[in-house]
């Protein structure tokens, strides 16, 4: 009882004096930028309507004419540009027969075509196996180059940049990189390429992700909604009113005199491929979307592989507006030319103040950190400080219209969306985490995981169950248990009986539902078992 006395005791001194006042400030705060984040989801959605009103493709944006070989019999195959197709691997056992395969069955001349195949594996089996089915394309009449390198400096822009010095590729115009995870289908250059051929301005041509183990499990769901969000608007819209947008990394096609004139790649954080193109959009190219040109590729199937891959896609964001803020500030006019005509291009003060507050500000940092400090800190504090109340519009109406317009990019989905907020809640805890270690350069900054693709998993699931040693069991229980969600979700669950018993709201329903979400995850039963 003493010990009780005393605590309550303490909490009645820090209570008046620093309690209610650092908890009113952190409430205003995060009302003002989940105000921010409102009126970007409805900018976003004004935005998207008009282009589907209006119907700006980007085949009426952009000229375009389909590429015929008939069209100049005297030029034949000589009519179409060279064409170099980067695919860069890491111990890609399970996926590395089907990205070679898509790549060297898209359809272009085989004499205006280089298949490179970057391979970074440290299993010296992989390795061969690559390489043999290299040596099996090449047999059948396709120019399919198999690099490697003595060391893994720089990840995967090291590898692309050092894909890029062979003397081969100094006849190549344009280069299109695929993951290895993603199958481009046979059209893939045919549909992107008349962009460049008649728009010598364009610098980049993006295609959409589809996801082919989208139906896997429950997870690959929640992960489908954010990214077709991703895909559907965010990207439409950056292309459709600013001819700019972030580079997915692959399934796009880069000039590559923008690439170079860009400074090529660099490795000085971990979205070499966004790095790359905000330094290309500084230098006045412009960018294509094309939302109805699919490339099938793989989620992460486990939560372990998908929160490494959301760490790489919240710290390097972060990392790269530390790095690049002044640069795009203080960004002039500049001047371009390429091989027909000289073209002077502006980027504009909207363009630049598009990039700083839309792109980075509100989408890489606010996003992710109104997310979990509003919904998983300071809402569940408020139960304890009564007098402190949170206006109706700030924590029912505006989430409630955001997760809609979230949700309007996966319809099929709509039933989950409860799901998918909680989800996103728990995940938004390690994208906080990841923003800070990004914006303050701390030590977490240059990690990379490779994603494991589920081939990977399955084979460890089969062999985790075939081994019956304790100490594998122990292990395999100690990955199950996620401490920082166990912890949190203890947090939230007292706030949501404190405020049941005493409180006059009715958070603690939303609050129980969180903490049970932060339960699952933190005890290993989301991402964990992938069905067959």
């Amino acid at each position: 009882m003493e010990a009780a006395e005393q605590i309550a005791v303490m909490w009645r001194q820090v209570r008046g004096p620093v309690i209610v006042p650092l908890l009113r400030a952190s409430v205003a705060v995060c009302l003002a930028m989940c105000v921010i984040l409102f009126v970007e989801k409805v900018y976003m959605a004004v935005v998207i309507t008009a282009v589907r009103l209006l119907g700006r493709r980007p085949e009426r944006q952009w000229r375009w004419e389909p590429m015929r070989e008939d069209d100049d019999p005297e030029l034949g195959s000589a009519a179409y540009p060279m064409v170099l197709v980067q695919i860069p691997m890491y111990n890609e056992r399970e996926v590395y027969q089907l990205s070679i395969g898509a790549a060297c069955g898209l359809s272009w001349p085989s004499d205006r075509i280089i298949i490179q195949v970057l391979d970074d594996s440290t299993d010296p089996v992989i390795k061969e196996m690559v390489q043999i089915e290299c040596q099996r394309w090449a047999r059948k009449g396709v120019n399919i180059k198999y690099e490697i390198r003595d060391n893994r400096r720089g990840y995967k822009a090291g590898a692309l940049k050092e894909g890029m010095k062979h003397s081969y590729v100094r006849e190549c115009d344009f280069v299109a990189i695929f993951d290895a995870d993603f199958q481009p289908e046979p059209s893939f250059l045919c549909r992107a390429m008349p962009f460049f051929i008649h728009n010598p301005e364009i610098g980049l041509v993006q295609g959409r992700w589809r996801f082919v183990n989208a139906d896997e499990c429950l997870m690959t769901r929640m992960q489908e909604m954010s990214l077709d969000y991703h895909f559907k608007v965010e990207q439409e819209v950056g292309s459709s009113a600013y001819a700019f947008f972030g580079f997915n990394g692959t399934a796009g096609v880069w000039r590559i005199s923008a690439l170079n004139e860009a400074g090529g790649w660099k490795d000085r954080t971990t979205v070499e491929d966004m790095d790359l193109a905000v330094r290309a959009s500084l230098k006045g190219w412009k960018f294509v979307y094309l939302g109805d040109l699919m490339v099938k590729s793989e989620l992460p199937s486990t939560f372990k592989a998908f929160r490494y891959q959301q760490h790489r896609w919240s710290c390097g964001p972060a990392n790269l507006f530390r790095k690049m803020f002044m640069e795009i500030v203080r960004n002039k006019i500049e001047y371009f030319a390429n091989k027909l005509l000289i073209l002077m291009q502006r980027v504009t003060l909207w363009k630049r103040i598009y990039v700083i507050y839309n792109f980075f500000f509100v989408r890489k940092i606010i996003g992710h950190i109104l997310t979990s400090v509003f919904y998983c800190f300071v809402i569940p504090a408020t139960v304890f400080v009564p007098e402190i109340e949170i206006p109706m519009w700030g924590y029912v109406y505006i989430p409630t219209i955001i997760t809609l317009l979230n949700a309007v990019g996966t319809p099929r989905s709509v039933h989950l969306v409860i799901f998918w907020v909680l989800f996103e809640n728990v995940m938004s805890i390690h994208r906080t985490k990841a923003t800070f270690i990004g914006l303050l350069e701390a030590g977490r900054v240059n990690e990379w995981v490779v994603t494991e693709k589920l081939g990977d998993i399955m084979k460890m699931k089969l062999q985790s169950k075939a081994s019956r040693k304790l100490r594998t069991k122990i292990r395999e229980i100690r990955e199950r248990l996620h401490l920082l969600e166990l912890g949190v979700a203890a947090y939230i669950f007292s706030c949501g009986c404190y405020d049941m018993l005493f409180g006059k709201g009715y958070y603690y329903i939303f609050l129980f539902m969180q903490s049970t979400a932060f339960f699952v995850v933190g005890v290993g039963y989301v991402g964990t078992l992938v069905p067959h």
